[in-house]
C-alpha cells in the first residue's frame, strides 16, 4: 500500500491541524505539495521562494485567512467548480499575490498572431522579491493511474493515464514543455511582455498531483520516467478488489476515510467528515449502481498517515491515450 512515512507528511499535517476552511486547507497543501516529475525546467517556487518557509511563519500566515476568510473567499471562491484546474491556477494566483516574497504580476496572458489567431495563453508572471526578472510559470495539477500492461515501456510515460482515459503523464509533459513554455519565447508575445520588464524570462513547470499503483501489484510496475523524489503516490483498484483491499487493513476497525469531491482534490478532509469503513463501502456501493466514474477517497490510518485511494468500474479503463508521437523518446 502507499502509504507516506509520517516524516514525509509532518510539516502538512501541523500546517493543515488548526485550519477548518475548505479553501485555506487547500492552500496549505499546496505550499508543501512536490511535483510530479523532474524535468529540464525548473520546478515549483520553494517555501523558501515564496518567503514562508519558516514554520510559525507559515502557520501564522495560514490561520490569518482562516480566521478572516473574505479575502480568499473572493479571489478563489468563485473558482468552486468541478473544474479542478480553474481551481488550482487559482490558488497559485493567490499564494503568489499574498506570500511575503512575490508578487504577482499577470495571468493568463492570451498570446494571438498577426491574424488574431489564438496560439494559446501564459498560465502567470511572477516576481521574486528584490528580483527584477519575472518569472514565466506554468501550471498543472494531474491525477494519474499507472498501467502494468500499457503502452510503450515499464517506465514510459504513457502508461500513467487520467481516472477519465483523456490524457496521459507524457501527453501533459509534452504539451508543457513543447507547447505552453515556449510561447513566452515567441515574437508575438513579445508586446504583451514588454510592459513587464521581459525578455529575459524564467521559466517554472509546477507539475504536480499525485501517482496511483495498481493494487496490490504495483511494486511491479515502474516508476515513470523524470519521477521527481519526493512525488506523491497512492493505489487504485477496481470495485471488485474492494473487499479483499478492506481485508488486509490493520485495525480496520480503527481506520476512517471520506470520499474527494472536485475541486478538493487537494488536502485531507477535516476528521469530523470521516466515515468508518462500513459506511463506505455502502458509498461505494451506491456511486456505481449509479456511475460509471472512478471515486477517489483517502483513508486516515490509526497512526495518523493518509493513503489515497481511487476505486474504479471493472471496464476501466474503457480506452487509454494514445501517447504523444516524437522522437525525444521521453514518452
Amino acid at each position: 500500500m502507499s502509504l507516506l512515512p509520517l516524516t514525509s507528511q509532518d510539516a502538512t499535517i501541523a500546517d493543515l491541524a488548526k485550519l477548518r476552511h475548505p479553501l485555506v486547507r487547500d492552500l496549505a497543501w499546496l505550499l508543501h505539495a512536490p511535483d510530479i516529475l523532474t524535468t529540464p525546467i525548473a520546478g515549483r517556487p520553494s517555501l523558501q521562494e515564496l518567503g514562508l518557509e519558516d514554520p510559525q511563519r507559515r502557520r501564522d500566515w495560514l490561520s490569518a485567512f482562516e480566521h478572516k476568510p473574505r479575502t480568499i473567499e473572493a479571489q478563489v471562491g468563485p473558482s468552486l467548480v468541478k473544474r479542478l484546474g480553474h481551481y488550482h491556477e487559482k490558488l497559485w494566483h493567490f499564494l503568489l499575490e499574498h506570500a511575503p516574497n512575490t508578487q504577482l504580476l499577470a495571468h493568463n496572458l492570451t498570446i494571438r498572431d498577426s491574424t488574431r489567431r489564438t496560439l494559446g495563453e501564459l498560465d502567470l508572471l511572477y516576481r521574486h522579491e528584490n528580483d527584477r526578472q519575472p518569472v514565466h510559470l506554468e501550471l498543472a495539477i494531474k491525477y494519474y493511474l499507472g498501467l502494468p500492461q500499457g503502452p510503450q515501456a515499464m517506465n514510459s510515460q504513457a502508461r500513467w493515464i487520467g481516472p477519465g482515459c483523456a490524457d496521459s503523464l507524457a501527453v501533459k509533459r509534452r504539451h508543457s514543455l513543447d507547447h505552453q513554455l515556449p510561447l513566452s519565447c515567441r515574437p508575438e508575445a513579445a508586446d504583451i511582455l514588454a510592459s513587464f520588464g521581459a525578455p529575459p524570462l524564467t521559466h517554472r513547470l509546477a507539475l504536480l498531483g499525485v501517482l496511483f499503483r495498481s493494487w496490490p501489484d504495483g511494486a511491479s510496475l515502474a516508476s515513470p520516467q523524470e519521477i521527481a523524489p519526493d512525488a506523491l503516490f497512492g493505489d487504485w483498484l477496481p470495485l471488485s478488489r474492494w473487499p479483499d483491499f478492506c481485508a488486509l487493513l490493520y485495525e480496520k476497525n480503527a481506520i476512517r476515510g471520506a470520499f474527494l469531491d472536485k475541486p478538493h482534490w487537494l488536502a485531507p478532509p477535516v476528521d469530523t467528515d470521516l466515515l468508518e469503513m462500513s459506511q463506505l463501502n455502502q458509498a461505494l456501493e451506491q456511486h456505481f449502481v449509479q456511475r460509471r466514474s472512478p471515486r477517489q477517497l483517502m483513508l486516515k490510518q490509526p497512526d495518523g498517515r493518509w493513503q489515497r485511494l481511487f476505486i474504479v468500474p471493472e471496464d476501466w479503463p474503457h480506452r487509454i491515450p494514445l501517447p504523444p508521437f516524437s522522437s525525444a523518446g521521453t514518452n
